[in-house]
């Protein structure tokens, strides 16, 4: 191993732990009941006796601005500060997990294949990250963040909706704008304006899309007739990558990088209308969805290591979770939503409930963020991914 990955992250600290809390509430408890009974007057069950030491658990503590503007020391401390920012001090030290353990960091197990009892070839073998998002992530600034991880191959397979697909491509055509959440739905749409939150997309966008998908789609078909390729949604969005031919695009990079994405709602946007409108023209195009379960379910089922970063939820999440429950649970696992989970969604549920499933392995620590993606998403691919460009690079 390298001395980098050897090396303790700074501000790793025992937190409470369920465990702990029943030990000492069960102490506590009959401290009370004893010192009740024999100190019946307001002032002492005001300041009940606390438990003798805290040592061992983290002090809660943010920066000070006194020692000057340093964003590296702020985003350090945020794992002491508390609430939300503990947490993604969390996420941030778990998504560094995925990218610096490699199999030198295991054991020699006794039934391992003999290429893989070679040092140099263990040293090769990384954890395989597995990145969610929802389709605003692309239709606002995060889309950014998303193909810096794509060009520099720092991930393995994405999974994200039709939304998340066509917007990225539309980008490379016209531009997304600005605009307020409470701009008048009857207002934008006399004016053929489409608005998603405070952002704004004209209809002409969604022309430009249709005038680059449409003869792509056209020769899809032509060789599922002429050859019998049968295409599925990761393939589609694979040449719509290439025939772009625009470093701005996420999938752009996927398809040079060898990136599968797969989409299972790929008919849930404007590319499906476009199917849909192509089926009247020309019918008979198959899109088969059968062959990407497969390969994503196998890419997860022979990973030596599991690593899930969802940002969002719906079908994207339990896609991921889905696929990990082939190799009994992900090794590590992010989430970052606003869902909370008393209406029994998955989208709201949260990470402890994917255990129950098997999607999540028993052993292992799970965070999730309660925020916005937009407030927390940089932070975390700056003090992770960007922050160790070397090891989670896997482009030559």
């Amino acid at each position: 191993m390298t001395e980098q990955r050897q090396t303790s992250e700074e501000y790793i600290v025992k937190s409470f732990q369920a465990e702990d809390l029943v030990k000492l509430t069960n102490e506590a408890n009959q401290r009370h009941l004893e010192y009740s009974q024999t100190n019946p007057n307001a002032k002492a069950n005001i300041y009940l006796q606390s438990v003798e030491t805290l040592d061992g658990f983290a002090e809660c503590k943010g920066y000070d601005y006194n020692k000057g503007v340093d964003y590296n020391e702020v985003f350090k401390t945020y794992i002491n500060t508390g609430f939300q920012a503990s947490l993604l001090g969390q996420a941030i030290e778990e998504v560094n997990k995925m990218i610096k353990w490699r199999l030198t960091d295991e054991p020699i197990a006794d039934n391992e294949t003999e290429e893989y009892k070679i040092m140099e070839n263990r040293e090769k073998v990384r954890c395989t990250i597995f990145l969610g998002y929802t389709s605003n992530m692309t239709s606002c600034g995060m889309r950014e963040y998303i193909k810096y991880l794509c060009q520099h191959k720092m991930i393995d397979a994405i999974v994200t909706t039709c939304g998340g697909v066509e917007e990225d491509f539309m980008k490379c055509m016209a531009p997304h704008y600005l605009g307020d959440f409470y701009l008048k739905g009857k207002d934008l749409r006399l004016q053929g304006l489409n608005r998603i939150g405070n952002l704004v997309v004209p209809n002409a966008n969604y022309c430009k899309l249709e005038a680059f998908m449409v003869p792509i789609l056209q020769t899809m078909h032509k060789e599922q007739k002429e050859k019998g390729e049968i295409w599925s949604p990761s393939k589609i969005i694979n040449r719509m990558g290439q025939e772009i031919n625009n470093e701005d695009s996420i999938y752009y990079w996927c398809w040079k990088n060898d990136i599968p994405v797969f989409c299972p709602a790929i008919t849930d946007g404007a590319i499906g209308d476009i199917i849909y409108f192509h089926s009247y023209n020309e019918p008979g195009f198959i899109c088969d969805l059968s062959q990407d379960i497969r390969k994503l379910n196998d890419l997860a089922l022979n990973a030596k290591r599991s690593g899930q970063l969802i940002i969002g939820g719906g079908v994207i999440k339990h896609h991921i979770c889905n696929a990990n429950l082939m190799r009994n649970g992900a090794d590590y696992s992010v989430y970052i939503n606003t869902g909370f989970d008393m209406d029994g969604s998955d989208a709201g549920a949260r990470a402890d409930e994917a255990v129950s499933w098997g999607k999540i392995k028993l052993d292992t620590r799970h965070v999730k963020v309660w925020a916005e993606a937009t407030l927390v998403l940089p932070i975390l691919i700056g003090e992770t991914f960007a922050k160790n460009f070397d090891l989670a690079k896997r482009t030559l």
